[in-house]
């Protein structure tokens, strides 16, 4: 089997972990979910360890504020996952277990993350996966996650872009001819933020 083929097959089986991550994290989720359009949100992609909130562990945090659709402020940060991060990961994302051995780790880097986000609505693609993830750490010595209003690029794309064979983020991206860095953190977030302004202009 060819690399790329390799590489072919990892991306489609993260989809579908995520998938049914995604699902699973659904049925427990203490946020809302909306439709609406805004002018003012952070949009938040995580990295992480593997594809089961609560099991693995936050590796990237990427998170951007907009105001009135201008960007105007960024949170990016790796995160120690105090635990090994397998090749499988690093293949995908590119991040290797050196590149997080002196980060901070995620309990003392989750306050940060909520005093950015603040009051505003979260965009995400895929957003239960995400969200499976952050609401993965409520509770834990004593940290709370506010209620959010959560945003889904998905649900967008499927109402407004009809055309793709898919709404992966790697597919939507492409079509709209975006730069894209996929699989990291911030990449990831542009590309929402991209498809979010188009699904809503």
């Amino acid at each position: 089997m060819s690399s790329n083929q390799k590489a072919a097959d990892l991306l489609q089986s993260k989809t579908d972990i995520q998938n049914w991550g995604a699902r699973r994290a659904s049925r427990i989720r203490k946020y809302k979910t909306t439709s609406r359009h805004v002018t003012d949100y952070i949009v938040l992609d995580f990295e992480t360890t593997g594809f089961r909130a609560g099991a693995d562990r936050i590796i990237q945090i990427g998170a951007l504020k907009y105001i009135n659709h201008e960007r105007v402020e960024v949170l990016n940060t790796f995160i120690n996952p105090e635990r090994h991060i397998p090749v499988s990961i690093t293949r995908l994302t590119g991040i290797t277990n050196e590149m997080v051995q002196w980060a901070p780790i995620i309990e003392h880097k989750i306050d940060e993350l909520l005093e950015f986000i603040g009051d505003l609505p979260i965009i995400a693609h895929n957003a239960s996966f995400d969200m499976g993830f952050l609401y993965a750490l409520d509770n834990i010595e004593g940290i709370q996650i506010p209620e959010y209003t959560v945003i889904d690029t998905v649900k967008l794309a499927r109402k407004v872009i009809t055309e793709t064979p898919n709404h992966k983020l790697g597919t939507l991206a492409k079509h709209l001819q975006l730069e894209h860095d996929a699989h990291d953190a911030i990449g990831d977030c542009l590309a929402t933020a991209a498809i979010y302004q188009y699904c809503t202009q």
